[in-house]
């Protein structure tokens, strides 16, 4: 089973993001119910292993904090992969995505070591991207490249299944992790 941890948007932030979306010239938009901000990627494992992380982050408690979205970019280089819009600085998103990494790390399960950069993917690329696509993208980012969403409040996160296919991705919430309003500590 392919998975991975993420806190899906609200409705607010989602319609704000489709809005951009359709002033996008070129790519492939990534679909409305796929929109999220990834916490940990779990890759392709056993349901055996995803259930036992399951099980962990039964027990793992954090409180509920504002997340905002602000500027746009890309991934991947001079030919880029994604266009996507970033999570501002946020120390409580950061102590999330190292409290849940030690936490899976307690299953056994090793998560691969990646800078975490957190971000919303709004957009898709081939990769043989061509020039007057490569400029039309540059003009919408020269336009839209300081786009800023109001805070909204991130009161979960949820365990997500990935099916491929011929077409988007489609994810399947398996599970939702509650936040609580204060005072959270990990149980034992």
């Amino acid at each position: 089973m392919r998975a991975f941890l993420a806190i899906p948007l609200p409705d607010a932030v989602a319609d704000a993001l489709e809005d951009l979306q359709a002033e996008l010239p070129v790519g492939r938009i990534v679909p409305r119910e796929n929109l999220h901000l990834t916490l940990a990627f779990l890759g392709e494992e056993p349901e055996g292993v995803i259930e036992s992380v399951h099980e962990a982050l039964l027990q793992f408690r954090a409180n509920v904090f504002d997340l905002e979205l602000a500027g746009l970019g890309t991934l991947g280089g001079r030919a880029p992969a994604i266009l996507h819009i970033a999570a501002a600085r946020s120390g409580s998103l950061r102590d999330l995505h190292v409290r849940l990494r030690n936490r899976i790390h307690g299953t056994g399960l090793m998560l691969a070591r990646e800078r975490f950069a957190p971000h919303v993917t709004l957009a898709r690329f081939r990769r043989n991207i061509s020039s007057s696509d490569l400029a039309r993208l540059g003009h919408f980012l020269a336009l839209r490249a300081d786009t800023r969403l109001a805070p909204f409040p991130v009161a979960h996160f949820s365990l997500f299944r990935s099916m491929l296919g011929s077409g988007p991705p489609v994810y399947e919430e398996l599970a939702r992790y509650p936040l609580e309003v204060s005072g959270a500590s990990d149980a034992p």
